[in-house]
């Protein structure tokens, strides 16, 4: 009977990561240009994708966290990290004056209809998928201080 619990565990852990690589789907850039996420990611370099919200606290925190220490972060490991946002038509004005108050470096990206996040079962927020190339080769969601250096020790592990 102990076996149970892992056995449920191992279950619902395979089919939450059944998700391999990114799907094709179109998103907008802060200009409003339709852009592909294939097309954003490269194949040469560890990708980071942060979906994210305004109105998430933890979110928030998460992306003012990794800018901290995201320079050093693409000298040692050539990476980048792509803010995906999932506001909803109600809040996506605050985006633009957030990320200019924010400073952040990222790219930032709009999934407007929240179309790739229900492509890849998203259902809470922030979530984080590391790639390597179109590959998904970590995902971590919710945020708590300090998750930022096991985000590191991922891509630094898959940097080559």
């Amino acid at each position: 009977m102990k076996q149970l619990p892992l056995l449920t565990c191992i279950l619902f852990c395979t089919i939450g990561f059944s998700q391999k690589s990114i799907p094709n789907s179109t998103l907008t850039t802060l200009e409003g240009r339709s852009v592909n996420i294939q097309d954003e990611i490269s194949e040469n370099k560890i990708t980071v994708l942060s979906f994210w919200a305004t109105w998430c606290v933890p979110c928030i925190n998460e992306l003012d966290a990794i800018s901290e220490v995201y320079e050093d972060w693409q000298e040692s490991t050539n990476m980048e990290l792509i803010a995906i946002s999932t506001d909803d038509s109600r809040t996506q004005k605050r985006i633009r004056p957030m990320i200019n108050g924010k400073g952040w470096p990222y790219k930032i990206l709009l999934d407007k209809n929240q179309e790739l996040k229900r492509a890849l079962n998203i259902s809470t927020i922030p979530q984080t998928f590391i790639l390597k190339g179109s590959k998904i080769i970590y995902i971590h969601s919710g945020y708590s201080p300090g998750v930022e250096d096991e985000l590191y020790q991922v891509i630094e592990r898959n940097k080559n």
